[in-house]
């Protein structure tokens, strides 16, 4: 990854606080959020700002505003036509605006509109004072513009002040995502709120994004994170905390009460054509991050599990590597097309593979053949979606899960995934063993599921051949060990007894019926 200069990720970190008249550019504020929180290289460099508090009275709102300005070091400006309500004279804005000249802070401001737009009075006043003032200021058609001369702006100032760059490939992705951002995941609903949500989910999420314990995690601290990562936007006029639309899809009990298409239909055949009668079906509502998890023990309990002694171990397989699964299942809830209110997410499990359709082609300028070949940069439709299902899967966002995937179903004995398009879905189909189990290999994680090597060192060869005796069988009692082994009885006993202890076996029953089986070990 070539660099335009040496940089240190994370040692310079810029409090950005966005300014707007709240209510007319809501959207755009947000949008500028998510841009800021989810850019590879903005992110590790800047924290947004966005003040939303609104107190009881307009003077308290002013002083509560620069008091969050005075915490910070750049001031971003978006500007329209309305110029907001007057407070000793000047607008929340065009305070925020006076106060961050007088603390020299770097101005990036940011018009909507031509020069010929129609503006409240007080709006072009204010317009002129930062003309007059030598300010250079964008214009902005529609919020993809706004992103690339946010960005820009942005970049140009850490470079200019920090000598920090981006590399050549976070330029790439930012320039790759901004295109094929979709507006759907920024919309300021008014549907659930805050104290509405699932704030178990959210606690996961927040303890995963910033490295802390659910524990630590206050409910400021909850609310605070959501928030940041533009999930949750407060109402100027009432003071409530909402949902948006990205809040919704991640965060709500049932999103699909207000997105119909936020489901993932999930049917088991018992062939491998598709019939009338699955023989089983779940759909799956819920928080998408755990809508995921639901979909991954659908699979579980529809495909087969064999066993496979290897050595003294006896280990349970999958007969698809979940890892591809999970992969699989996240990059369709991030980057669907959620445009597409009459479409949900297919899931479909066959006797020889497993297809999962996400309604929505892959976003310019990547292409299906391009993700074949592993030649494209990653961006990403709905960017504030994928990086807190990202953190909330312990996936790697950036990067190619496409390859992640074909490395896990190598690794698993399996072909890798097939990638193709049907009537408007994007698919990936998983081929399976069919009849063939043998195939499936053990993932090196379950050599840590039997008996450990530093164990095995210390048994005698009857207790090995106990052990093998238990795996193929299930169980075992001292009297089979009395007549394989032609020992008597006390020798049996001590043995088993000496398994008993190094938590190998376990005993069950009374008497006669005694016998000893394999002891489950925890993961």
């Amino acid at each position: 990854m070539a660099n335009n200069r040496p940089r240190q990720p994370g040692k310079t970190q810029l409090r950005i606080f966005v300014s707007s008249v709240q209510k007319e550019l809501e959207d755009e504020r947000v949008i500028v959020q998510n841009l800021i929180h989810t850019d590879p290289f903005l992110s590790m460099h800047c924290t947004p700002v966005l003040y939303e508090d609104e107190p009881a009275s307009p003077d308290k709102s002013a002083h509560g505003c620069i008091k969050a300005l005075e915490n910070c070091q750049v001031y971003v400006l978006i500007v329209w036509q309305e110029y907001g309500t007057p407070v000793a004279g000047l607008s929340m804005t065009h305070q925020e605006y006076r106060r961050a000249k007088e603390l020299s802070f770097p101005v990036l401001a940011f018009i909507k509109g031509t020069r010929s737009a129609k503006r409240e009075p007080a709006t072009d006043g204010m317009l002129k004072e930062i003309e007059a003032d030598g300010l250079k200021y964008k214009r902005f058609g529609n919020v993809i513009e706004l992103q690339k001369e946010v960005r820009a702006a942005l970049v140009k100032l850490l470079e200019e002040r920090f000598s920090i760059a981006p590399s050549t490939d976070e330029n790439t992705i930012a320039e790759q995502t901004i295109e094929a951002t979709s507006p759907f995941e920024s919309q300021l609903m008014t549907r659930i709120l805050w104290r509405d949500l699932s704030h178990g989910v959210v606690r996961q999420l927040v303890a995963a994004s910033e490295a802390k314990t659910p524990e630590q995690l206050s409910a400021g601290d909850l609310l605070a994170g959501a928030s940041l990562r533009g999930l949750v936007w407060r109402d100027p006029k009432s003071g409530r905390d909402y949902a948006t639309a990205a809040g919704i899809v991640l965060l709500a009990k049932d999103p699909s009460a207000v997105f119909p298409q936020c489901r993932i239909l999930a049917d088991a055949y018992r062939g491998v054509e598709l019939d009338g009668d699955p023989q089983d079906h779940e759909d799956i509502r819920g928080p998408m991050p755990l809508a995921i998890v639901r979909a991954i023990a659908f699979i579980d309990r529809n495909t087969r599990h064999p066993m496979k002694v290897i050595g003294l171990n006896r280990i349970r397989l999958d007969e698809y590597p979940t890892e591809a699964l999970r992969e699989a299942l996240v990059n369709a809830v991030a980057h669907r097309q959620y445009e597409d209110a009459g479409r949900k997410i297919m899931l479909e499990v066959f006797a020889d593979r497993v297809v999962l359709s996400s309604p929505g082609l892959p976003p310019a300028p990547i292409t299906i053949d391009k993700l074949r070949k592993g030649k494209y940069k990653p961006c990403s439709r709905n960017p504030a979606l994928a990086q807190c299902l990202s953190f909330f899967h312990r996936i790697e966002e950036r990067g190619s899960g496409f390859r992640r995937m074909r490395e896990y179903m190598l690794n698993h004995g399996l072909d890798i995934p097939l990638l193709g398009s049907e009537t408007g879905y994007f698919q990936v189909i998983f081929p399976g063993p069919a009849d063939d189990l043998e195939r499936l290999r053990v993932p090196p994680s379950a050599a840590s599921q039997g008996v450990p090597p530093a164990v095995e060192a210390q048994l005698n060869d009857r207790q090995k051949r106990i052990v093998l005796q238990v795996l193929k069988e299930g169980a075992v009692a001292s009297g089979w060990c009395v007549r394989q082994f032609k020992v008597v009885y006390d020798t049996a006993n001590r043995d088993l007894v000496g398994l008993v202890k190094l938590e190998v076996l376990e005993r069950q029953g009374h008497g006669r019926a005694v016998k000893y089986v394999l002891k489950e070990r925890k993961p």
